[in-house]
C-alpha cells in the first residue's frame, strides 16, 4: 500500500472542498493512505519537510507531466512519498532546494486548497491508470 503525506500551509475551511477530499480518500482506501500535516508558518513548514526522505514540491516552475507520464513517475517514487503544498506566496526557497523534484500541476495558478484537491485526484488517477481502469479515459 502506498503512503502519502501532504504537508500544507493552513487548514482547508471550505466544506465542499473537505467533502471532495474525503471522497477521494475513500476511493483510495486499501491502496493508498493519505496523512495530512498542516503548519502555519514557513519555519515549521521547512522543518517538517526536512524530515521527509522523498519530498515532491508542488511548484508552478516545476516539471510538467501528462497523466500517464505522472503515473509512471509516481510509481517510481516507491511506496512512501511526501508532497509540499505552499500557501499564497508559494513554497519557501529552502523547501524547493531540498525537494526530490518539483512538480507543476499546471501553468495556471490555483489556490493552495484547490491544489490539494488536484493532487489527491491525480494520485487516485495514477492508481487507476496503473490498474488499467477506464476512469482515466
Amino acid at each position: 500500500m502506498f503512503k502519502v503525506k501532504i504537508i500544507a500551509i493552513g487548514r482547508c475551511k471550505e466544506l465542499w472542498l473537505n467533502a471532495a477530499l474525503a471522497e477521494y480518500e475513500k476511493r483510495l482506501r486499501g491502496r493508498c493512505s493519505i496523512s495530512w500535516q498542516f503548519v502555519e508558518e514557513n519555519e515549521s513548514f521547512t522543518a517538517s519537510c526536512r524530515k521527509e526522505p522523498i519530498l515532491v514540491a508542488l511548484d508552478i516552475q516545476g516539471e510538467r507531466f501528462n497523466s500517464e507520464a505522472w503515473a509512471e513517475k509516481f510509481m517510481r517514487l516507491g511506496k512512501r512519498a511526501s508532497f509540499a503544498v505552499g500557501g499564497p506566496s508559494g513554497l519557501p526557497a529552502e523547501v524547493l532546494q531540498m525537494a526530490h523534484f518539483r512538480w507543476s500541476l499546471s501553468p495556471l495558478t490555483f489556490t493552495n486548497q484547490l491544489a490539494r484537491l488536484i493532487l489527491v485526484e491525480q494520485i487516485y488517477r495514477t492508481l487507476e491508470i496503473s490498474k488499467g481502469s477506464p476512469y482515466h479515459k
